[in-house]
């Protein structure tokens, strides 16, 4: 059941989902508008939208980016909003064609178009538009460099993608799916375009136990892929409900401890709200999603 399904709540969650979309709109328009986090989270540096010691390209190669990756890409495309490299278990491929959901400034998006070449093509989906300005503007550099006329974006909420039945050969995405106030929804739609036979890898945040209420409503966190993160087993029942078989949800602590490690402003404050002795680790983890379409 999608949030809006049922008559009895549906006033009421309606206007959460459109609260906690446009909460997350703002946030990340902020982020696009600045090229940095300290409008959104109030400090600078890396992180999903918590900021840290980390620049952002520090943050991409401890999470498995490569110095020359980082190196070739268009100027602004990495603001070190990543989790995990999805374009590294996505194994694409020569043709294919490659949707990425919550493309932003179009980091994974210019990182997938050379691996799928000219008979490729890559699409980046994001609600933002301030981010899809943000990532166009880098179009021409990117075919300057590579040769290839191959990606584009599009506006769209991962909810109801703009994008039709059957047509996608693999869906990535980094640390999205985490912020939608509908994921069963997202994961519906991912097999909906998908191909049969095609293949999901995602990156994205997910919960080892519950968070303790306060920071479930903590803004910062819900913009920083924190509070809207559900439990792994529920995680592995979305895709599942949805359709997907073969479903590897393989966690990541790398990501939580290089921000938890460089003293991240949000990953602190999470902190602070937790039980003693426990740390942000022994909650959250980056996780690399696999699964495909029967």
């Amino acid at each position: 059941m999608g949030c809006c399904d049922n008559k009895n709540t549906q006033s009421n969650c309606c206007s959460s989902t459109r609260d906690v979309r446009e909460q997350v709109r703002d946030g990340y328009a902020k982020i696009a508008e600045t090229g940095s986090l300290v409008s959104a989270c109030g400090s600078t540096g890396g992180g999903c939208c918590g900021a840290s010691a980390l620049t952002a390209d520090e943050l991409a190669r401890k999470i498995g980016y490569s110095a020359e990756q980082i190196r070739n890409l268009p100027e602004g495309a990495n603001m070190g909003l990543s989790c995990g490299n999805p374009t590294a278990i996505a194994a694409l491929k020569p043709g294919q064609v490659v949707l990425d959901l919550g493309s932003g400034g179009g980091f994974d998006v210019f990182l997938a178009g050379p691996k799928v070449g000219p008979t490729g093509r890559v699409i980046g989906v994001d609600m933002t538009p301030e981010m899809l300005t943000k990532a166009r503007r880098n179009i021409a550099s990117y075919r300057q460099s590579t040769g290839f006329d191959n990606v584009e974006f599009r506006l769209g909420e991962i909810e109801y993608l703009p994008v039709a039945d059957a047509s996608v050969d693999v869906v990535i995405s980094n640390c999205v799916i985490n912020l939608s106030p509908d994921k069963p929804q997202v994961w519906r739609e991912i097999a909906r375009v998908l191909k049969p036979g095609g293949r999901v890898a995602v990156s994205d945040m997910a919960l080892l136990r519950p968070l303790p209420p306060q920071v479930s409503q903590m803004v910062e966190a819900l913009v920083g892929c924190v509070a809207g993160a559900v439990l792994l087993d529920d995680y592995r029942q979305m895709l599942i409900a949805a359709g997907l078989s073969d479903v590897s949800l393989r966690p990541k602590p790398e990501y939580v401890a290089a921000l938890a490690s460089f003293k991240d402003p949000l990953y602190q404050k999470i902190a602070e709200a937790l039980p003693v002795g426990t740390t942000v680790g022994d909650f959250i983890t980056s996780l690399d999603v696999t699964a495909t379409k029967r």
